[in-house]
């Protein structure tokens, strides 16, 4: 689970990069410019997410310890 969630947060880093590129910042909110704004925040969405997920992971294995201790 660990490879996996770096992993696809390498690939949000990745569209962030490149969408990073196609913003007009004279006119960020027409065009293109709206749609690359638009994918930038879900990418950081999806890496708020996957980050979530691997406290959560971290918080369960710990708990998994001490019950076992």
């Amino acid at each position: 689970m660990k490879i996996l969630t770096i992993i696809l947060s390498l690939i949000a880093l990745i569209i962030i990069g490149v969408n990073a590129t196609k913003i007009d910042f004279n006119n960020p909110f027409h065009g293109e410019s709206t749609i690359a704004l638009i994918t930038i925040v879900a990418a950081l969405c999806a890496l708020i997410l996957l980050q979530i997920l691997r406290i959560s992971k971290n918080i369960e294995t710990k708990v998994k310890r001490k019950r076992h201790v």
